[in-house]
């Protein structure tokens, strides 16, 4: 039972260091040679295909995602010092990407807090690429482990 589990966080944790080093790869390429160019002419009306699919069958788009979430599990250390929780814990948090540029984070107790001392940048340059969407915040949480 133990077994599975440390084999499952250990292949969790190396996806994880393996998608940090390749956004770490990532902001070393060069721009590409169009950058800064004026835009393309725009697409004629005519060329435009409809949209075939009714709007119950779409998947939802980017704007209706309220937030990102990854897992956390070493101790988090803000400003120099490890952060804990009111309850005390101190690892294996949830961490919150929200749209307005604020940064949450969920202790394995559950208590939610907002940290002022992180934000979206921090967020981007910590998390690996998105696996997967959830449909409700339940969903990913309990993707997550929590």
């Amino acid at each position: 039972m133990f077994r599975r589990r440390s084999r499952i966080n250990r292949e969790f944790r190396e996806v994880q260091r393996a998608g940090q080093a390749m956004l770490a790869a990532a902001s070393e390429w060069p721009l590409p040679e169009a950058f800064g160019q004026p835009a393309a002419q725009a697409v004629p009306a005519a060329a435009v295909v409809p949209d075939f699919l009714p709007p119950d069958f779409r998947p939802p788009s980017r704007q209706d995602v309220s937030g990102f979430m990854m897992r956390w599990d070493p101790p988090l250390v803000i400003d120099g010092e490890v952060h804990a929780c009111h309850c005390g814990a101190y690892r294996n948090w949830i961490v919150f990407n929200m749209r307005d540029n604020s940064v949450w984070l969920r202790c394995p107790a559950a208590h939610e807090t907002k940290e002022p001392r992180l934000d979206t940048a921090w967020y981007n340059r910590n998390s690996g690429p998105v696996d997967r969407f959830h449909p409700t915040l339940e969903e990913g949480l309990r993707h997550l482990g929590h």
